[in-house]
């Protein structure tokens, strides 16, 4: 009987090696070097610990036997954070701005393909097909653009592949594809504006040629939204100074005041610069910034207190900033209890020393996790430890 159990525990872990990804442990030059002696691509899942889209994908698409079969036996696969380690350096060399991203790097490390987001297993399994067929892989797609390629399908799927990474060619991308589509619907005008970086664009003025189309597809005053949200995007382009890494303020406020309140404006402008300074790894001015916006937090909203305060529980250590983050959670949670905001508050509390809380609200993510179809996981984890 105990030989019997014994085979068959190791056959049920030739089973569940054999379904799914096989995702390659070591750094990133070992799997280089693997690729490239057995001439094969490299599929990456570009993701960020705290990405929701990046854990489904885990938890639905990766384990499947279908895809673990077409990926494994056709490329090297690896997993990297791309806010850790040598993710950090890996995410500004393959421009990776959104998550999840899937890359395709030949043994040279050049990246010949890439999408993004939460995908399906047969779109999956098809994309990982385009990466393998030279005539379908982005690289070559590019070179069908710039010979003159007009089929609008051929470039919506170019602007979407490159919208998040290459703005300025999915730029002249869009430009082309509005001008042999005269017809505008919703995933088009959603395009259109996830590709107006400012108000100098040429998709800008599509924009507003096309409002009286735009119009007809967002309820309520969304158009007004978002061309304000345009304009000061712009503005904000041309008070930072990427050189120097310096606002100019008064050009700022002066500006921004023909749009909101000086009130909003000087919030909007610390707001700003705290995420500036966030990505700049300056977390102490970071830190200091954001207590300053969120002294009333009253009439913040929900995902924007949860974000705040799940930016603190990640980078900053002083307990009493901590104590001000849990009270945004807190808020966040009182105006709409979601996976994500009392997973923040699970979180908080256990970082500030409080394991009867902290214990209490991982429970109670996880019920929400369950309800919502949500991956709940990291924060089984965070309950196991306390």
């Amino acid at each position: 009987m105990k030989k019997i159990a014994i085979l068959s525990t190791l056959f049920i872990g030739v089973l569940a090696w054999a379904q799914g990804i096989k995702f390659e442990e070591g750094n990133f030059a070992s799997i280089l070097a693997k690729a490239k002696k057995e001439n094969k691509l490299i599929f990456v899942d570009a993701y960020a610990s705290w990405c929701g889209p990046c854990k489904l994908m885990v938890k639905n698409i990766f384990p499947l036997k279908t895809v673990g079969d077409y990926y494994n036996s056709h490329f090297i696969n690896a997993k990297i954070d791309m806010e850790k380690g040598e993710g950090i350096e890996l995410a500004k060399k393959y421009n990776v701005k959104a998550f999840p991203t899937y890359l395709f790097i030949d043994g040279n490390g050049e990246a010949i393909h890439r999408t993004l987001g939460y995908v399906e297993e047969k779109d999956f399994i098809q994309f990982a097909m385009d990466a393998n067929d030279p005539s379908k892989r982005l690289t070559s797609l590019k070179q069908q653009f710039e010979k003159g390629e007009k089929d609008p399908a051929f470039l919506k799927n170019l602007a979407e592949l490159t919208i998040y990474n290459d703005a300025e060619f999915a730029e002249k991308v869009l430009n082309r594809y509005f001008q042999v589509k005269p017809t505008m619907d919703e995933e088009d005008a959603q395009l259109l504006i996830s590709g107006i970086q400012t108000t100098d664009s040429p998709l800008y003025k599509i924009f507003q040629d096309k409002k009286a189309d735009i119009v007809k597809l967002f309820p309520d005053d969304r158009y007004d939204r978002f061309n304000q949200n345009f304009q000061m995007s712009t503005i904000t382009k041309k008070a930072y100074n990427p050189d120097t890494k310096t606002w100019d303020d008064q050009y700022f406020i002066t500006e921004a005041q023909k749009l909101v309140s000086k009130e909003n404006a000087e919030k909007l402008l610390k707001k700003l610069k705290a995420s500036r300074a966030l990505k700049n790894k300056d977390i102490a001015l970071y830190e200091k910034l954001t207590l300053e916006v969120y002294q009333d937090y009253s009439k913040a909203g929900s995902n924007e207190l949860n974000s705040a305060a799940w930016n603190f529980f990640e980078n900053v250590s002083n307990k009493t900033s901590l104590e001000k983050a849990v009270a945004w959670a807190q808020e966040s949670v009182k105006k709409g209890e979601s996976y994500a905001n009392t997973d923040t508050l699970a979180n908080l509390y256990n970082k500030i020393g409080d394991k009867k809380n902290a214990k209490l609200w991982a429970e109670k993510s996880i019920e929400l996790a369950k309800s919502e179809g949500q991956d709940s996981s990291d924060t089984e984890k965070l309950l196991k430890s306390l």
